[in-house]
């Protein structure tokens, strides 16, 4: 069991400070990743709107799913130009972890705290389903310490979620070790079929220089329950709150 969860039997919060979620117009999954975080993990919750221009004392940001602005002009575009990115983009930079969902994924491309682009899936339509995806690095202090190579099963639901970038920016990438999740079969092992939408080397999620900024598409807050269908997402939620707690404990010793 995670400690969080043993955390949440015990009433106590896992974390000090609340992780915040940031609401967007068009958000529609800052709902589940707060039911993810405060109803199964015990974690305080503080929903961010997207006109603050202060996240204040948090211990964790969350860009959830969604279609902030209504994917005008491309999607995230807008939402990374919004005010509370500003405070978002100064958290990262002292090292603070994020990790953005899906169209939280977008927005960090667009606002170039990860490299590359979420472009059309490559058969041009809306995808809509369970995959798998192993988890590639054990390198991110804050999303994946502990299940390197463990393939999860995760829901889908998205548009634009085909990830490229040029060439030198995937090379970096692979060789840095920062691309996280990667779409494989059940099994663990490649297939093209097992691609949703066309990205680049099967990249389903991938890590800023630095380790502490993950962006993905696949939903771990919608794979928090066996009644979802699979409670895989909880080991990168579950990973972040679990290093929040050691943190904090380390911190009053």
């Amino acid at each position: 069991m995670l400690a969080c969860a043993e955390t949440k039997a015990e009433g106590d919060s896992a974390t000090n400070m609340p992780i915040a979620i940031v609401r967007f117009p068009g958000s529609n999954c800052d709902q589940d990743a707060e039911w993810a975080f405060r109803d199964v993990l015990g974690v305080d919750v503080t929903l961010v709107p997207h006109a603050s221009h202060e996240l204040g004392p948090v211990d964790a940001v969350v860009l959830p799913g969604g279609f902030s602005y209504g994917d005008y002009l491309r999607s995230g575009a807008l939402a990374a130009r919004s005010p509370i990115m500003q405070a978002v983009t100064a958290f990262a930079n002292r090292g603070g972890p994020v990790l953005g969902i899906c169209n939280g994924f977008q927005v960090l491309t667009e606002a170039r705290l990860l490299p590359g682009a979420l472009a059309r899936n490559d058969h041009l339509h809306f995808t809509c389903k369970d995959v798998h995806v192993r988890v590639e690095t054990d390198a991110a202090p804050y999303f994946t310490r502990t299940y390197r190579s463990d393939v999860l099963t995760l829901p889908v639901a998205h548009h634009d979620g085909r990830f490229d970038a040029d060439d030198e920016t995937i090379a970096r990438l692979e060789g840095e070790g920062r691309v996280a999740l990667r779409y494989v079969r059940s099994d663990g092992l490649p297939d093209p079929s097992a691609n949703p939408n066309g990205s680049r080397n099967d990249i389903a999620g991938i890590l800023n220089e630095t380790g502490n900024v993950l962006g993905m598409m696949p939903h771990p807050e919608r794979a928090a329950d066996d009644l979802l269908g699979s409670e895989d997402g909880l080991k990168i939620l579950g990973s972040l709150v679990d290093t929040l707690a050691g943190a904090a404990a380390g911190a009053s010793a």
